[in-house]
């Protein structure tokens, strides 16, 4: 049963002008800071792990060979391949030349430069050899097919050559060849790593990227991806290390997903620098998702400020630019073509997103998304890294489990902050402005944390409570939070318990909204904890291991200061909401229950017991 907070009046009306929201006996205002945490090490099909004290070269070995990191070659041992417009020569019988098709049928190093027309690579070796092909300088265009067509061998390296650019592109349109679906313009059936030191452009204008119906590493290089559909896609896996990335896409930036085999289709980041402007998703797994650090700048679905919006009108548009033009989809041409890509025509517009698990240890992230900029349908793991988000629906949402280790998370655009089934925060430095709730735990059907665009579990927003169920929890133990929201700053469908850290809630005070809004219980057992809101529905602790003050005090303006002094009128917390209030909770080790404390709302002043 819910514990309504006493009305307790103080004298006189109280009004100041906004400062700011702050912690114990300081007005505080977070910014994101650098934060690093230790990796962690996954099995490539393994249940999801999340055992952080694995070192950097077992991370490597779990997911990189050391031939995926070797650029080097040695040019008086490798097969020459000169391109000259319309044909090509080669100093190897292994290479087969059939007017602008050029094809490799052993294993070995090709070091191919200059320009083909209208053609192709194609690799078709035996299934045991592995074959790398250095980029020398190259420009390829195949008008109805891919540049690169990797269609048999064991593992095929794509190296750039020091200092050189590389363009590779399709004009418009794939016909088929043979019995697969080539889509992209680099098209692999076998395992493919991408590395060196040059830069490789891809334009796709019909489809997508690159694409590998196997497994996608890129170890190094400098790689400007522009197509219709994904610009990375892996069916087993991709997995990215030093790479700089920059993706302009009309679906997912990047995309890992196995129809077949429910275990692979994820998606591993060490490290990297990776710009995506995607119209889908700017990072989507369907097994599990996992980073280690790197540095990473997405907009997806055109930013937050197209959350109303299921998604781009844009959708598997052609946008082209990249790193020569802005990034925003409105500074982008919208010259649509003909979409042949099979895949499935989500309409999921999220930043980062996983189908299965996901775990984050490290990185920086600036993040703008029209729906949620973290997603995950399982659980989510944050042990660290900075985070700037900026979302049109939930910042960090996960179907079943939400937990916050560590990191510095700056949300500056919400419709909820954080929000999964269970919600645990036990570190890091967390600062939220949601337009509903701060923190949410939903249970079942329950809607208050959605705006239902996307595929979030919770369900359509107008329907608020409607067969929710009180299964959900909210557990904080450490960490720094501020809470700036318009509904409910804290709310548990079902249990809430607070025992560390310092939080604090700027709710409104008008309507339905509160400070706390627990179904089951709600407990403090330490921690200092500082909240503001409507008085209408409020509630404070239930169950407290320490003291409470919770207070009403009429209607106060943001800006108006609260502080509190111990009997002897020592000073032990100030606090200056930024938004208007009505009730004021404090809890802290520092308040024993029964003793009597001094509060000033202003310039009014009024004593009262701690429960």
């Amino acid at each position: 049963m819910k514990r309504l907070i006493q009305i307790l009046s103080i004298f006189l009306v109280l009004t100041l002008a906004l400062s700011s929201c702050g912690k114990q006996s300081e007005s505080s205002n977070y910014s994101a800071a650098e934060s690093d945490a230790p990796g962690e090490a996954m099995d490539d099909t393994s249940s999801f792990s999340s055992d952080a004290s694995d070192s950097s070269a077992q991370m490597t070995s779990e997911y990189f060979s050391n031939r995926d990191f070797e650029v080097g070659y040695d040019e008086s041992e490798s097969a020459i391949i000169t391109l000259k417009g319309d044909t090509a020569s080669s100093s190897s019988d292994a290479v087969q030349i059939s007017g602008t098709t050029i094809t490799i049928m052993d294993e070995g190093t090709y070091v191919l430069s200059g320009t083909l027309n209208n053609g192709m690579i194609v690799v078709d070796s035996e299934k045991t050899d592995k074959t790398q092909l250095v980029l020398n300088g190259v420009t390829i265009n195949s008008e109805t097919s891919a540049a690169i067509y990797i269609l048999q061998s064991d593992k095929v390296f794509l190296t750039t050559a020091a200092g050189t650019t590389n363009t590779l592109s399709n004009g418009g349109s794939f016909v088929a060849i043979d019995e697969n679906n080539i889509d992209a313009v680099i098209f692999s059936k076998e395992d493919v790593t991408l590395n060196g030191s040059g830069t490789l452009v891809v334009t796709s204008p019909a489809g997508h990227g690159i694409v590998s119906k196997d497994s996608l590493a890129l170890t190094s290089g400098s790689y400007d991806i522009n197509c219709a559909s994904h610009a990375l896609a892996g069916k087993d896996d991709i997995r990215i290390a030093n790479a700089d990335l920059t993706i302009v896409s009309g679906k997912d930036g990047i995309h890992a997903e196995n129809a077949e085999d429910a275990t692979l289709g994820f998606v591993y980041i060490q490290s990297g620098t990776l710009q995506i402007s995607s119209q889908g998703d700017g990072i989507s797994a369907a097994r599990y998702l996992k980073i280690e650090d790197g540095s990473f700048d997405i907009i997806s679905g055109g930013g937050s400020a197209n959350g109303s919006s299921k998604t781009s009108n844009s959708w598997g548009s052609f946008m082209g630019g990249g790193r020569h033009q802005g990034r925003g989809m409105e500074n982008l041409p919208n010259n649509t073509a003909t979409q042949t890509a099979t895949e499935d025509s989500s309409t999921s517009i999220k930043g980062i997103k996983s189908s299965g698990d996901m775990s984050i240890n490290g990185g920086r992230f600036t993040i703008n998304s029209a729906d949620d900029t973290i997603h995950s349908n399982a659980s989510l793991e944050i042990h660290g890294g900075v985070f700037a988000l900026a979302s049109g629906d939930d910042a960090i949402h996960a179907d079943e489990t939400l937990t916050v280790h560590g990191g510095t998370i700056h949300i500056s655009e919400s419709y909820e902050g954080l929000e999964a089934l269970h919600v645990y925060v036990t570190g890091g430095e967390i600062t939220l402005v949601a337009i509903d709730d701060g923190l949410n735990a939903a249970g079942g059907m329950d809607s208050s944390g959605t705006k239902g665009r996307g595929d979030d579990r919770f369900g359509a927003p107008n329907n608020r409570g409607t067969g929710a169920v009180s299964n959900g929890s909210i557990t904080i133990s450490g960490g720094t939070l501020y809470i700036e929201a318009s509904g409910d700053g804290i709310d548990a469908n079902g249990t809430l318990e607070i025992s560390g850290g310092h939080t604090t809630v700027c709710g409104p005070n008008y309507g339905d909204t509160a400070t706390l809004d627990y179904d089951i219980s709600g407990a403090i057992t330490g921690g200092t904890f500082i909240g503001t809101g409507a008085s209408r529905m409020a509630q404070t602790f239930g169950d407290a291991m320490q003291g409470v003050i919770a207070i009403n005090a009429g209607s106060q303006a943001a800006g108006t200061t609260i502080l509190l002094s111990d009997k002897n009128g020592n000073s032990m917390l100030t606090h200056t909401p930024k938004l208007p209030y009505e009730v004021v909770i404090l809890s802290s080790p520092d308040i024993i229950s029964g003793e009597v404390y001094t509060i000033t709302v202003g310039s009014s002043t009024g004593e009262f017991t701690a429960d």
